[in-house]
This record gives structure tokens, C-alpha cells and sequence, in this order.
């Protein structure tokens, strides 16, 4: 395998290495087509002591850090302040605010058993907690816990010494231990009741059916809508915000399954006064064994080609 071979070969996973450390996918991707770069005029220099995999990741983990110093982190609505009630009192869109973005499934281009094995570091939740997390322990925790980096490596990395990575690590699993949900929340249903869950939801999403999602969303299910800053928690709520926004009948909306960020998600497109339909958000749906227990759903179109979508389908 010649080299730009065996650069592309890591690039997807690379992409979701930086996407952890920057919770932004179009960041991700300039952080890896910098570490390309740099990679490219730094390959007379490299001295094959370590694997050229190992060497990339060197590369845009420094790339990552760099940029962190000059950027803030990446929120969810729910980070921000308490839920909202009112479904027509909704906050101006927060173009400002520096929102997580979704990461594509389709972007890993790797073997089932790869993209399995990474869903949990990619999940949003996950990735929303790493974004408390100081630019440094946040390398540290992915290095050690995701890539299963040995200390002495990350030290090298990092310029430090073990017993501080040691350290280092142990305040970053203190600190997402209080934000991410442990391992057997991400429990989901298993097929065919997980199939059958989305099918009911995409369909009762198209026709506004507010009785059958009643029964398909969670008592404590939350919803996000970034850029709004408003969100709602709890099933009360959040029925009121469908029935409030939620143009009822058959034939205004259109749900397109695809996934993100290892967990179902639906492209929502809304039919305009054209006759087309037109992508309004992507939603990317949490579930456990009880429904759907959150919806963070991207109010951005542009978003949409990012995942192989049109803006406009007739």
C-alpha cells in the first residue's frame, strides 16, 4: 500500500478523533485535512518508530489542541439554562453560539465491527460531556480511553510526564462520570422492536399523530433544537411543542432515515408552497428499552450533504 493509500484509509476514523476533541464536524475536517498537510511535508522527518497510523494521530491531536486554544466549546441547548414551557415563546435562533453538529455514520467508511466499537465515544451525549472537559484532559481521557493509547505514549504526546497523564485521566473520568450516561444506558431495544420503534415514529411524525407519539417518546424524554436555545424536557412538554409547531394531515412532511453519530436519525423535510419538500432538521434520536428518550433535532439544512441528502426533494 503506497502512502496516500494508506492516508486515506485512516481518514474517516481521523475525522471522528478530531470531531471528539472539537464537537464540530465541519472543524473536524479542517483539523484533518491539516494534519494531511503537515503529514505530507513532515514525512522526509519521520522516522517509522511508530506505525503511520500512530503518527497521524500524533499529528491531529496537536492540530486539535491548537485550534481549541482559539475557540469555545460546543453546547446543546440544554447546557445552556432550565427547559422551557411555552412552546410559542421560543428563544431567537443563537447563530452566535457555538452548537455541537451531528456526526455522519457514512464518514467512518470502516468495518461493522469498527463503527460498533467506536458508537459509544461518538454518541452525543458523549461528546457533548467531553466538550466540559479542559482542551488536555479531553485528549488524555480519548487517547487513554478511546484509543487505548499506553500513558507513556500520551505523555510523549503531550510533553509531560506519566503521573500526570495518570492524573490527569483520573480527574477526566471523575469529572464525565457526573455528565455522560453510563455504559448501560445506551441500552436500546433489540430488533425487531427497535425497527418497528422507528418505523411508528417516522410515520406518526409525518401525519402529527401526537396520540402514537405519546406512546413512543419516554416520561423523562428531552428535546433539542439547536440553533433555538429553547428546549423541553419531559413527555408533557414536549407533546405540547409538536402539538404547537406540528402542521396536522398526511402530506407536510417527509422523514428520511439515515444515522448519526452511532444512533438512528431522520432527515425531516417540509412541503413548501412549491409542492416540494425542502430539508428543515435532522433529528438524531437516543433510545432505551422504555422509547425514545431524547430528540436533538438540527434546525440546519445546510447540514443535510453532509450525510449524502438533498436540500430539495420533489
Amino acid at each position: 500500500m503506497n502512502l496516500e493509500d494508506e492516508f486515506a484509509e485512516h481518514r474517516g476514523a481521523l475525522v471522528a478523533h478530531c470531531y471528539r476533541m472539537l464537537g464540530s464536524l465541519h472543524d473536524a475536517e479542517d483539523a484533518v485535512q491539516e494534519t494531511y498537510l503537515r503529514a505530507w511535508r513532515g514525512f522526509a522527518d519521520f522516522e517509522q518508530r511508530a506505525s503511520v497510523r500512530t503518527w497521524l494521530y500524533r499529528i491531529a491531536t496537536r492540530v486539535c489542541l491548537n485550534a481549541l486554544q482559539h475557540s469555545s466549546r460546543r453546547m446543546v441547548p440544554s447546557a445552556l439554562g432550565a427547559p422551557g414551557t411555552d412552546p410559542d415563546d421560543l428563544e431567537a435562533h443563537a447563530l452566535e453560539t457555538p452548537w455541537l453538529e451531528p456526526f455522519p455514520d457514512v464518514l467512518l467508511n470502516a468495518d461493522p465491527a469498527v463503527v460498533v466499537g467506536l458508537r459509544q465515544s461518538l454518541r452525543l451525549a458523549m461528546v457533548a460531556a467531553l466538550q466540559h472537559l479542559p482542551p488536555r484532559q479531553r485528549a488524555v481521557l480519548i487517547l487513554r480511553d478511546v484509543l487505548a493509547w499506553p500513558a507513556s505514549d500520551v505523555a510523549s504526546l503531550l510533553e509531560t510526564t506519566t503521573a500526570a497523564v495518570n492524573s490527569s485521566l483520573q480527574r477526566a473520568r471523575a469529572e464525565l462520570a457526573t455528565l455522560a450516561p453510563t455504559e448501560d444506558q445506551f441500552s436500546e431495544p433489540d430488533e425487531p422492536v427497535r425497527r418497528a420503534l422507528l418505523d411508528r415514529y417516522a410515520a406518526a411524525f409525518e401525519t402529527a399523530d401526537l396520540t402514537a407519539l405519546e406512546s413512543l417518546v419516554t416520561q423523562d424524554t428531552r428535546w433539542e433544537m439547536p440553533p433555538i436555545p429553547t428546549w423541553f424536557d419531559g413527555r408533557e412538554d414536549v407533546l405540547r411543542l409538536l402539538a404547537s409547531k406540528l402542521r396536522p394531515g398526511v402530506g407536510w412532511r417527509l422523514m428520511v432515515e439515515t444515522s448519526a453519530n452511532g444512533q438512528p436519525a431522520f432527515a425531516c423535510y417540509i412541503r413548501g408552497r412549491d409542492g416540494a419538500f425542502h430539508a428543515h432538521s435532522l433529528q438524531v434520536l437516543t433510545l432505551d428499552k422504555a422509547g425514545i428518550s431524547a430528540v436533538l433535532a438540527f434546525h440546519r439544512a445546510d447540514l443535510f450533504p453532509l450525510f449524502g441528502l438533498p436540500i430539495d426533494r420533489s
